[in-house]
């Protein structure tokens, strides 16, 4: 078969174009995402490593998971996710958690693999980890390699690994009248002293996430206006927005240090209740939708 021709080219060549259409307001670190990635998915990295590290650093609500499940989704499909919430281990009991700890117990990360050779391993907030929970991730990052309590060697070698954490997020607040030149430097300082060295070193892209201003956000908001419009209507609810759907939205969702969770949530909530409210009253959950009376929500008419 021709390169041309080969589908995993042909998804490759395109991944820049999807992130970009996924993700708003985070140009700047994509180009670098969708490099070590396309690297990755030909095999161009050394033997005995993960297929690439990212360290993902910003606010809350910037896209640092979602780009993560964006390109897992776009290249390995949508169960090759394998989400850590760090929080959950910061005592050092919480390693057996990870790795396995009573006779028969398999540990998280076991059975993460147990679902596929290859996918992403998410470890959101590492800055919550224990020490000893840190040490393991040296392991993967050095050899791809794990050794579980029950004496199993897990290989992680077709699997990329991203860490996210919010260190330096009050810089590129307390910095937002400053160049995001200045804000990324003083967010990498800051994470490259609060993390040990060993560990930082070896992760392949510290990416630093930009604050997400007014415009972004009515952006963001635009398009999840259209991916919920899409959702209803594979339900069999057609909808055609008024143009006053989009500002009630953004004024509801608008949050200038949570990101875009305030606005993913406003759209689900508005757009999800003006639906129930008209299946409810013996409607089919199609028509148009617009502000209510009240301006206070939003609702179907005919």
């Amino acid at each position: 078969m021709n390169n041309e021709d080969r589908p995993e080219l042909t998804k490759l060549r395109h991944l820049d174009e999807h992130l970009r259409n996924r993700i708003r307001g985070q140009d700047h670190v994509i180009s670098r995402i969708v490099s070590l990635l396309q690297r990755g998915e030909l095999g161009l990295r050394k033997r005995g490593r993960p297929r690439g590290s990212f360290l993902f650093l910003g606010p809350t609500g910037v896209g640092k998971t979602e780009i993560t499940l964006a390109f897992t989704e776009f290249l390995m499909g949508t169960d090759a996710l394998h989400r850590f919430d760090m929080s959950e281990y910061q005592n050092q009991e919480s390693l057996a958690l990870l790795l396995g700890g009573k006779l028969g117990e398999r540990g998280t990360l076991a059975l993460a693999c147990d679902k596929a050779p290859s996918g992403t391993l998410l470890f959101d907030e590492i800055e919550k980890a224990h020490p000893r929970v840190l040490d393991v991730f040296l392991q993967i990052l050095d050899a791809a390699r794990v050794t579980m309590a029950s004496g199993e060697t897990l290989d992680l070698s077709g699997f990329y690994v991203v860490f996210t954490s919010n260190i330096g997020s009050a810089e590129i607040v307390g910095l937002q009248h400053s160049s995001f030149a200045t804000m990324e430097r003083h967010v990498l300082t800051h994470a490259q002293q609060s993390m040990r060295p060993e560990l930082y070193a070896r992760i392949s892209e510290k990416l630093v996430f930009s604050k997400l201003t007014y415009d972004m956000q009515l952006e963001i908001a635009r398009l999840l206006l259209a991916q919920e419009l899409e959702f209803l209507r594979a339900k069999g609810h057609s909808i055609e927005p008024a143009e006053s759907v989009l500002p009630f939205l953004v004024r509801r969702g608008f949050h200038p240090r949570l990101g875009a969770r305030p606005m993913r949530d406003a759209v689900e909530k508005f757009i999800g209740d003006a639906v129930a409210a008209d299946v409810l009253a013996g409607g089919d959950g199609r028509g148009k939708l617009g502000v209510n009376e009240s301006g206070e929500r939003l609702c179907i008419t005919r």
